[in-house]
């Protein structure tokens, strides 16, 4: 097994434009899942199945019964945060914008910010700020997900700071003249 030393020079190697050292996921203890311990067993079974058949629907291009099913699972429990997610992402497949924003929106807030579907509603939302071209929305939302475990938004924290982008160009260049010391 490899040691963290042995971590921070592969990912430097492979991922030269990150700091040294820093290796996603490393200081990560446990998967990310979400908490779903207060609500009834079977209700929560049934919001679950219900969620399932709306993926399937969703993976087959039937995104109106997709919507269906991530709907009947927030009238079921209203507090959990998986459906209301799940629900934006079709809502943004049918180019409803506003209405994935809200629903990602409580999604987050229902989770308090932790877990699974506050990890990727914070992803789904930093990627429609970005479309609407709201950078430091997204990158807040991307900085958020990225401290719960996100690969993903921490790549895409790291391309929206105007400091970072700075940063690495110059250390490119730099790197370049090294190698290339007779080309000005």
């Amino acid at each position: 097994m490899a040691s963290e030393h042995d971590r921070a020079v592969l990912q430097a190697i492979f991922n030269p434009t990150t700091p040294f050292g820093d290796v996603p996921g490393q200081h990560q203890e446990e998967e990310l899942i979400d908490d779903d311990s207060g609500f009834d067993t079977e209700l929560l079974k049934n919001v679950k199945e219900l969620e399932m058949q709306g993926v399937s629907a969703a993976e087959a291009g039937d995104l109106q019964c997709a919507l269906q099913r991530f709907s009947q699972a927030i009238q079921i429990l209203p507090q959990r945060a998986s459906a209301y997610n799940n629900r934006a992402q079709t809502l943004r497949l049918q180019g409803n914008t506003a209405g994935a924003l809200e629903d990602l929106d409580r999604a987050i807030n229902l989770s308090g910010v932790s877990g699974l579907s506050a990890c990727q509603a914070l992803v789904q939302r930093g990627l429609l700020h970005r479309l609407e071209h709201q950078d430091e929305k997204a990158r807040a939302d991307f900085e958020k997900a990225a401290a719960l475990g996100s690969e993903f938004a921490r790549q895409q924290a790291v391309l929206l700071n105007p400091y970072a982008a700075l940063c690495n160009r110059m250390l490119s260049e730099a790197i370049n003249k090294l190698r290339n010391p007779d080309i000005l």
